[in-house]
């Protein structure tokens, strides 16, 4: 079995040039961006582009990995410094800001026939885990209702950001997330 050597510096910069340069197209355009396109818009021979990503769907894929590796590291940290239960809705407000931002990329990619690798499943399960992890610890901390689980949690935050994309009210950002987020309060005395 043949060993990879390790990549030049140069080409480093040049995949993280690309993956950057996608991430930002895909967001703002969805996934109909050409990898010629990204070629261009990131200053690099389409060559390049497809040396490191030899199909598209290896782009869009990894985009996707790093988007969730991303939010597994923040859940993680969320449920580190977490004593109180009280990290769970920053953590949903912050998914939900994010997730309006990058709107299209996900609306691309929900839409998109992308069949996921194992390294990009795995990465997905890690993120289900750790925010499991944070809503359980929520729970057990009276902050959120019990009678709920992630899937729960995860259709919620979905009305979330419809209802933050149906209603944007730029004086009042993460209103309307807030408000669709506060079903998950327990109930009062």
């Amino acid at each position: 079995m043949e060993s990879q050597r390790p990549m030049r510096a140069d080409a480093r910069r040049n995949r993280e040039r690309i993956l950057q340069t996608a991430r930002q197209a895909f967001a703002a355009e969805g996934l109909g961006v050409s990898l010629d396109e990204i070629a261009r818009r990131a200053g690099v021979g389409p060559g390049t582009v497809h040396r490191h990503f030899p199909a598209k769907e290896a782009l869009v894929e990894e985009v996707l990995t790093e988007h969730l590796a991303s939010l597994t590291e923040q859940a993680r940290q969320a449920v580190r410094t977490d004593r109180d239960g009280s990290a769970f809705f920053p953590f949903l407000h912050s998914l939900i800001s994010e997730a309006r931002a990058k709107q299209d990329l996900a609306d691309a990619l929900s839409q998109a026939d992308v069949k996921l690798s194992e390294r990009t499943q795995e990465t997905a399960l890690h993120l289900r885990q750790a925010f499991g992890e944070l809503l359980v610890r929520a729970q057990e901390a009276g902050a959120v209702r019990t009678d709920v689980d992630a899937e729960d949690v995860q259709a919620v935050v979905l009305g979330a950001l419809t209802a933050e994309r149906q209603n944007p009210a730029p004086d009042r950002p993460g209103r309307m997330a807030a408000v669709v987020l506060d079903c998950l309060l327990p109930a009062g005395p």
